[in-house]
C-alpha cells in the first residue's frame, strides 16, 4: 500500500514520541527540550493537528465494544472529520515537518513505527483518496479490531528483521510449499510475512479469501451433490463464518489451506 507518512498526522505524533524517549534514555537534554516544544507547538490542545488525532485516537484505541457500536462510532468519526480543512492541515502538516527537519534533523524518519500500517489503514479511511473498495475494507478491520473481545485481544510485538534474513526465510518457504496452488501460496505468504506488521495484510486478505470461499462453497452444497459432500461443504462453511469474528490463530492454517483445496476440487468437478 503506497502512503505518504509525513502527511500521516498520528505517524507523525508517533515518530516524535518514540524520538522523545530516545532523548530522555540519552540523557540528551537540550534535544528533549526540542521536541517537547515541537509537541507542544503543534499538538496542544484546540491545534488543528490535535484536533484530527483525537480522531485516529478514537479508531486506534477503542476496544472491547459491540460491532454495532464501532459501526455507529466510525461513521461519527469520519464524519467530524470530514469537517476538518484538508487545506489547512496540510499547511499545519507542512509547518510540522519543517520544524521537524530544521530542528531534528532527517534521521528521524527512519524511526521504526511497530505500528505502521495500522496508522495507513486509519489514514486512508480519512482520506478521500482512497479508492472505494479499500475503503471498505480498512473500514471493516477497524470496526472488528475495535470489537474484539478481551479474550481474543492478543497483543503482538512487531520485531524489525533485516532483508536477507526475510529472504532466506522466504526461499525456504517456497522450497518446502512449491507444490501448492497460487492461492494456498499467498494464504502463507501473508501468514509468514504477518509478523512482520502486526497481521495487518493477513487480516486484510483473509477478509476477501473468507469470502470467497463461503461463496463457493454455498453455491457447492446447492448443486446437486451427495448429502454427505454437502454436509460438509456446511460444516466448513459455518467454520469460516465463526472464523471471521474472532482473531486468526495458527491451527486455523491448515484448515483453510484445506479449505482452499476443497474448493478447488468442487470447481474440477463442475
Amino acid at each position: 500500500m503506497r502512503h505518504n507518512k509525513k502527511r500521516n498526522t498520528a505517524f507523525i505524533y508517533e515518530v516524535l514520541t518514540k524520538e522523545l524517549t530516545k532523548a530522555i534514555v540519552d540523557k540528551s537534554a537540550e534535544r528533549k527540550l526540542s521536541i517537547m516544544g515541537i509537541l507542544k507547538e503543534h499538538f496542544t490542545q484546540g491545534t488543528l493537528l490535535a484536533e484530527q488525532l483525537s480522531f485516529y485516537n478514537v479508531l486506534l484505541k477503542t476496544r472491547h465494544i459491540q460491532p454495532k457500536l464501532a459501526e455507529r462510532l466510525l461513521a461519527e468519526t469520519k464524519a467530524a472529520h470530514s469537517r476538518l480543512d484538508e487545506s489547512a492541515i496540510f499547511d499545519a502538516q507542512s509547518k510540522l515537518i519543517a520544524a521537524i527537519n530544521k530542528g531534528l534533523g532527517q534521521d528521524v524518519w527512519s524511526n521504526f513505527i511497530p505500528n505502521f500500517k495500522t496508522l495507513a489503514s486509519v489514514d486512508s479511511i480519512f482520506s478521500s483518496k482512497t479508492a472505494v473498495k479499500k475503503r471498505v475494507l480498512f473500514e471493516q478491520l477497524a470496526v472488528d479490531t475495535m470489537s474484539t473481545t478481551p479474550d481474543s485481544d492478543t497483543p503482538q510485538t512487531m520485531v524489525s528483521i533485516d532483508t536477507l534474513t526475510y529472504g532466506s526465510f522466504i526461499k525456504k518457504y517456497n522450497e518446502k510449499y512449491g507444490d501448492l496452488h497460487q492461492e494456498q501460496k499467498e494464504l502463507l505468504n501473508r501468514f509468514i510475512t504477518s509478523f512482520a506488521d502486526d497481521g495487518f495484510e493477513l487480516r486484510l486478505y483473509l477478509n476477501e479469501e473468507l469470502s470467497r470461499l463461503k461463496g463457493l462453497l454455498s453455491k457447492a452444497a446447492e448443486a446437486d451433490l451427495k448429502p454427505l459432500v454437502s454436509q460438509k461443504t456446511v460444516q466448513v462453511t459455518d467454520y469460516l463464518n465463526e472464523l471471521k469474528k474472532r482473531d486468526f490463530f495458527d491451527g486455523d492454517l491448515k484448515k483453510i489451506l484445506k479449505t482452499q483445496e476443497l474448493v478447488r476440487e468442487l470447481e474440477c468437478n463442475d
